[in-house]
């Protein structure tokens, strides 16, 4: 096979259907680095959930923090964290919200969480399919209890594919959270010591100039028997500080 030039390149990378010659699809390749520009999004499974945090960018002292949303509630008991494009994530919520909506409609069940992945994948897989379209640039981290009690963690990516994990990064500074995930989880970790897990993911995803700031923390969790509950500020700062005490 012939090297590609960058001429080439340039050729193929210009609509999202056309494989290069050494079998690549740049348009793809192109909005998974969206995903790594964008901020910082984490979840882990404990051992009595699910548990979802995100570092907000929050560009100006003029932005309202709570306005900025990380964690999106999609159901009950399913949520998700997206990294990349914003306005591409709401889209994709809006059809998850709409696949569990129609399946309670239909079936009076909520939708397992695996089902409801696929589905959302496939819909991002369909848009690196056709011409005329472009792949979703984000990356979404969808986390859920199913009805039968079944903890469930999964990662899209915009090419379509789906992994389940017990503990993922997504986004900005994704290597470095990774190692701590990697190193410090166990399985059948407990909330407060999940919690303060993916703090330290977060703080190790930091630039030296950045600091850990609560007003950019979003997070939730999901148990059984419990719909997913948002976790305030007040709450953030009183598990960590009790974990200092420990």
């Amino acid at each position: 096979m012939y090297p590609v030039s960058r001429a080439q390149t340039a050729a193929y990378d210009r609509v999202a259907t056309m494989f290069s010659p050494d079998g690549r699809l740049y348009q793809v390749e192109y909005a998974s680095k969206i995903v790594e520009q964008g901020t910082l999004g984490l979840g882990l499974v404990y051992d009595k959930g699910i548990l979802l945090g995100a570092d907000k960018k929050v560009t100006s002292p003029l932005i309202l923090p709570d306005s900025i949303e990380k964690v999106f509630i999609i159901d009950d008991k399913i949520g998700a964290i997206s990294s990349g494009l914003v306005g591409d994530a709401r889209r994709l919520v809006q059809v998850a919200r709409q696949e569990c909506q129609e399946n309670y409609y239909y079936y009076e069940e909520l939708l397992d969480v695996e089902t409801l992945v696929k589905r959302v994948s496939g819909v991002m897989q369909i848009f690196t399919q056709y011409g005329g379209m472009r792949p979703f640039g984000v990356s979404l981290i969808i986390g859920g209890i199913d009805s039968d009690g079944t903890k469930k963690l999964f990662e899209t990516e915009p090419s379509g594919a789906l992994a389940e994990y017990s503990a993922i990064a997504i986004g900005k500074g994704k290597k470095e959270a990774m190692k701590v995930l990697e190193k410090d989880y166990t399985s059948n970790i407990k909330f407060e010591e999940g919690v303060n897990l993916l703090i330290n993911a977060i703080k190790k995803s930091l630039t030296e100039a950045e600091k850990l700031e609560f007003n950019r923390l979003d997070f939730a969790y999901i148990e059984e028997g419990k719909n997913i509950t948002k976790i305030n500020k007040g709450e953030l700062k009183s598990i960590i500080a009790k974990a200092k005490q420990q």
